[in-house]
């Protein structure tokens, strides 16, 4: 070989050893690259062998190489490309996928790892949530996707009281369904979100796509093969409607398997009213808690549907917001009223004949005694009952039985044949403005512990959605 003063080498290194950007020289030899600020050999297939040390190459098409400020041993005994120069490696990273690697073997990630703040619950919780239940833990997340997985960065996540249940030591939910499995104190927890593609191993998802499915409160999810995640077609909505109320993929009924481990709480208002309620035109709707995410929805779908509809909240700006903005023909402050039953024969002096319930308790004690004969109760939820702080439903079961009343309680999961009518529907009307959309929306990861207690004090207005990162 010649050299000559100026050019570019490798230091002492005559063959395929490669050392570190400072102290490479330039070289004339055909066999080295000559251009550029670093040194790249034109490595044939196979001659780069197992622990050799080697610089960043410009756009490679045969091996993985690490970064322009740090070199990193390398199996690369096989060829495989595509991640392009990177500025981290990874030990033992992709060895189950990868013809030819093993543990222990080095490559380059495609991007910088990143720290992804999460929220974790310290321990279980008993009793009403409280701040000093949850800390934001730290990760490291690789944006080198493996075979199967998609790296997703968190855009809006949905915070839903139903995760209190999953945050106890026990509950009876916990066998019911795999959504309500319990949470690992000091683990990521899963949530409904919307997000955009990082990175994928998945030939069905690429780079910077919108999607929603099962993220997580934390600002990036690697979501693994068999996790619900889909496409987003944002149909010229908000992408915030898609975690609020439109809370369900196009694709869902498709994709969705039998107990799969997630909750959609606005659409459960749809397959709810429709279905459970069996409604007919005409007749009198009660819904509690009407300003929150599922009730605002059902009073709407009541309404257009042809029936009268009161709801009850818990301030005087929701109760005007109930009448003025969602259409409700009345709508009540709870909190004022000193005796529920006697509210509810004053608001239905001719009956109820559907009640949807989403607070359990003494309001439910009080609806079925105002239920006329057939009356359908569709219990959603109960979330007077959570925190423990609340007095359990103690029904009069000989009203139910004489007037015949239905009462069921029912999933999300119960409806899927609903989502395609759900979504179209509702899209539709959000377009024409004859629905409206209520979202409650927090900022940043850090918020998540505030936005989820504030649900218990009934702080939000809709939907309690973060937005964990820009659009």
């Amino acid at each position: 070989m010649s050299c000559r003063q100026g050019d570019w080498t490798c230091g002492a290194c005559q063959h395929l050893n490669f050392q570190k950007r400072d102290l490479c020289q330039r070289c004339s030899c055909p066999k080295y690259a000559s251009g550029g600020d670093l040194s790249s050999y034109a490595l044939q297939k196979n001659q780069l062998q197992a622990g050799d040390w080697y610089c960043a190459a410009l756009n490679c098409g045969a091996h993985n190489y690490a970064s322009r400020t740090s070199c990193y041993r390398c199996c690369a005994s096989k060829d495989y490309c595509g991640y392009g120069a990177g500025t981290m490696a990874s030990a033992g990273y992709g060895y189950d996928a990868i013809p030819g690697w093993k543990t222990g073997d080095w490559i380059c990630t495609s991007m910088e790892e990143v720290n992804n703040n999460f929220v974790a619950i310290k321990g279980h919780i008993s009793g009403a949530p409280t701040e000093s239940d949850f800390e934001i833990k730290t990760e490291k997340v690789s944006l080198l996707a493996r075979d199967g997985e998609v790296i997703v960065q968190n855009l809006y996540v949905s915070v839903d009281p139903y995760q209190l249940n999953r945050m106890k030591n026990h509950s009876s939910s916990h066998a019911a369904i795999n959504f309500a499995v319990p949470i690992t104190p000091g683990h990521a927890i899963d949530t409904y979100g919307a997000g955009r593609v990082l990175a994928s191993g998945r030939p069905d998802f690429v780079k910077d796509e919108l999607v929603v499915g099962l993220l997580s409160w934390g600002e990036y999810t690697v979501v693994e093969q068999g996790r619900l995640l889909n496409k987003l077609d944002p149909m010229g909505l908000p992408l915030s409607h898609h975690v609020g109320a439109l809370e369900a993929p196009n694709e869902i009924g498709a994709r969705v398997k039998k107990n799969e481990p997630w909750l959609i709480s606005s659409s459960k208002s749809y397959g709810g009213f429709f279905e459970v309620c069996k409604p007919k035109k005409g007749e009198s709707v009660f819904v509690s808690s009407a300003s929150g995410s599922v009730g605002s929805l059902v009073g709407q779908y009541a309404k257009l549907f042809g029936c009268h509809v009161v709801g009850c909240a818990g301030t005087q700006e929701k109760v005007d917001l109930l009448k003025e903005k969602l259409g409700f023909d009345d709508a009540f402050n709870y909190k004022d009223e000193t005796n529920l039953n006697s509210a509810l024969k004053r608001y239905f002096p001719k009956g109820i004949d559907i009640y949807f319930d989403n607070v359990g308790g003494e309001m439910l004690e009080a609806a079925v005694a105002n239920m006329n004969k057939f009356g359908r109760v569709a219990v959603c939820g109960a979330i007077s009952e959570y925190t423990g702080g609340g007095r359990k439903a103690y029904l009069e079961m000989l009203h139910v039985v004489y007037n015949r009343i239905t009462i069921q309680g029912f999933l999300a999961a119960d409806y899927l044949k609903c989502y395609a009518d759900f979504i179209s529907i509702t899209a539709q009307h959000l377009h024409t403005g004859k629905m409206k959309a209520l979202c409650d929306i927090s900022h940043g990861v850090e918020s998540v512990p505030r936005a989820f207690i504030g649900i218990f004090r009934g702080d939000n207005i809709g939907k309690k959605i973060v937005q964990i990162a820009d659009e």
